[in-house]
């Protein structure tokens, strides 16, 4: 795999390589990329975790923070769940992300190892598409003090306990009442996320560059409880009434043990992340490509 790298231009002079770990052949597709890098006069710099499962010592590493404030730009390497947990921690420092994904298609890693090096040189070189994103924060209170704060790109799930009964939640919005719900649990989720666990859940589809929140109850008992879109302006106050091991997760980071009155604020991240896709890229196409929209009945009825 070969490209002709682009010269570093002064916007990204120093390039973070988070990779994800424990991939069978990875190895040669990061040399491939570091090589590209080195080659283009770039800085690079492999992200704490990703050194330490690759064995390249000659590659300088950083914390996350570190990352935060000496890089110009992240490469991700990896699935989506690889970009899950990086962004979390590189959101407050405003460092642009690029997916390039390792297995099937990703909603947020984009760009097939096929053919990557080409594309890469085009974004460094300032040929590409930025999208910023939102996240939410949440807070978990208990007798008023905070004993958790969160932040997620996907969503906030709060759901019962495998073996327990349902939860009994009450939901207030901007300090206005919604409803008491008994249920699974409740997501609330980024546009971003609404093609998660949102989406399985019923949820509907949000355009990434909506400013809204969407809630969606996880197997409501009274089938009212539907899902509703509301501004990403809004406060969203989660308390438990009733239930039995309760959790709470931040893209799928969970804190335990929550109990009867705890209430969880949720509301929009003052941070956003920022994508760089490819010239052309298109969110539907992904959304085709991801979903199957593509794929059409032949005469006898298959796909």
């Amino acid at each position: 795999m070969s490209a002709t790298p682009a010269a570093a231009p002064s916007i990204y002079n120093t390039i973070a390589l988070v990779v994800r770990p424990n991939t069978a052949g990875i190895e040669d597709s990061v040399r491939d990329v570091l090589g590209f890098l080195q080659g283009g006069g770039y800085s690079v710099v492999f992200e704490t975790e990703t050194a330490a499962h690759l064995n390249m010592p000659e590659v300088p590493s950083m914390s996350p923070q570190g990352i935060g404030e000496k890089a110009d730009v992240a490469i991700v390497m990896g699935g989506d769940g690889t970009m899950l947990g990086i962004a979390r921690q590189l959101a407050p420092f405003e460092v642009p992300l690029i997916g390039i994904n390792q297995g099937r298609l990703g909603f947020m890693t984009d760009i097939p190892l096929e053919g990557m090096l080409p594309v890469l040189s085009k974004i460094l070189a300032g040929q590409h598409k930025a999208e910023r994103r939102t996240l939410l924060e949440g807070r978990v209170l208990r007798d008023g003090k905070p004993i958790h704060i969160g932040l997620a790109v996907n969503d906030v799930v709060v759901s019962r306990g495998a073996g327990a009964g349902m939860a009994e939640l009450r939901v207030d919005v901007d300090e206005h009442f919604m409803y008491n719900q008994r249920s699974d649990g409740l997501i609330v989720s980024t546009p971003t996320g609404s093609t998660a666990y949102a989406l399985s859940a019923g949820g509907p589809l949000l355009h990434p560059t909506l400013g809204g929140i969407v809630l969606v109850p996880i197997a409501p008992h009274a089938l009212s409880n539907r899902p509703i879109v509301l501004p990403d302006s809004s406060e969203i106050v989660i308390e438990i009434m009733r239930g039995r091991d309760i959790t709470v997760n931040f893209d799928m980071q969970t804190f335990a043990s929550l109990q009867p009155q705890d209430r969880i604020h949720i509301r929009r991240s003052p941070h956003n992340i920022t994508f760089l896709h490819p010239e052309g890229w298109s969110y539907y196409n992904t959304l085709r490509n991801k979903l199957h929209w593509n794929e059409y009945p032949s005469s006898d009825g298959k796909i």
